[in-house]
């Protein structure tokens, strides 16, 4: 059936069109506007977003903020060379790592990174191989992270980072993220200032990116694709929000796949979101009925990637994979550092 194999989300990307740097203005990146219906595209800058809002509208922003859980350290023992990224705390001093390379880092081995400042002993192998360590130091955990660790940028940006907030959004308050939710880097202060004067109103939720989300879909059938696992919290004012913007008739634009994944996977059949937190492996692929989200603000995604599926779901695959063809063309900058795309219906009505 067509749109549920690998096959039929793959584009040809030419490598050069992979940002690989940050703009000096986060709102200058280009926007491309894609009418879900229709599929109609036009070429904006992103800051015009403020245009294309209505007051009333809601936007709804993931406050995560990533930590810098990319490690560099030695065994102990043999002074070998190796690499951990913090997944996801299991305990206070507990977390599930990827280490490379793996295969030599049974349990027992004992780790030291910065000269001895953290220590590690890798307790056992869990699941897709991954390490679940406990980290030995003194003081505070997250500032010796951040004295040690650098941003785990994915694997398909090969520059340096030069300053650690660019891979924030300006908003980021909740540590836990081994990846940035790239759609809102294109926001400032002053862009959401604007956003707010026009009376839109503004939503946190947050959901801790995982790596997973760059995990290439292996199985040719969609189907039997195993999703990742990622925590969101949502809070009792930021749902009812939500609800009463719904209630109002204004739309809900998520400002990233993070945050749509984190208000449908809190909604129930009726497109009530309810407060709380959880643990989604929500899979959103075409055929799937949006509860909650009207519009969605997103980067472009890698070809074959459940990213791109889920935009699928929302604008139909021919119409995102042409408006892809069209960001290749006017050569737009692609995945994290690149530029951004609206996906909207221009028919809803006011």
């Amino acid at each position: 059936m067509a749109g549920l194999l690998k096959k039929d989300y793959f584009f040809d990307l030419p490598q050069e069109l992979i940002a690989q740097d940050p703009l000096e203005d986060r709102s200058s990146s280009r926007l491309l506007r894609l009418d879900k219906d229709t599929g109609e595209v036009t070429h904006h800058v992103f800051r015009d977003i403020v245009a294309f809002l209505k007051p009333g509208d809601c936007l709804v922003l993931n406050n995560t903020k990533v930590i810098p859980a990319r490690l560099l350290g030695v065994k102990e023992e043999t002074g070998a060379h190796v690499e951990v990224l913090l997944l996801k705390r299991k305990e206070e001093d507990c977390w599930e790592c990827l280490v490379k390379p793996g295969k030599k880092c049974k349990p027992g081995t004992i780790l030291s990174f910065g000269d001895g400042l953290l220590r590690a002993e890798v307790l056992e192998t869990v699941e897709e191989g991954n390490r679940l360590i406990r980290f030995l130091y003194r003081g505070i955990f997250e500032e010796v992270l951040d004295q040690l660790g650098e941003m785990p940028l994915p694997p398909y940006i090969t520059h340096k980072l030069q300053d650690k907030n660019r891979y924030q959004t300006v908003y980021a308050k909740y540590e836990g993220s081994a990846a940035a939710p790239t759609a809102g880097l294109h926001f400032t202060p002053e862009l959401l200032e604007l956003i707010r004067a026009k009376g839109i109103n503004i939503a946190y939720v947050t959901l801790h990116v995982g790596l997973g989300t760059f995990r290439p879909v292996k199985e040719e059938n969609v189907l039997d694709h195993h999703m990742h696992s990622e925590n969101y919290q949502i809070s009792v004012e930021d749902a009812a929000l939500i609800n009463s913007v719904k209630e109002a008739g204004g739309r809900v634009i998520c400002v990233g796949t993070t945050s749509c994944r984190a208000v449908e996977s809190a909604a129930d059949e009726n497109g009530n979101v309810h407060a709380g937190c959880g643990d989604t492996e929500i899979f959103i692929y075409p055929g799937y009925r949006f509860k909650v989200l009207d519009a969605l603000i997103t980067n472009f995604h890698l070809p074959e990637s459940t990213l791109l599926m889920l935009v699928s779901a929302l604008a139909g695959r021919e119409h995102v994979l042409e408006a892809y063809r069209q960001a290749v063309e006017e050569r737009y900058r692609f995945f994290s550092l690149g530029d951004a795309m609206f996906i909207e219906s221009k028919n809803k009505p006011e």
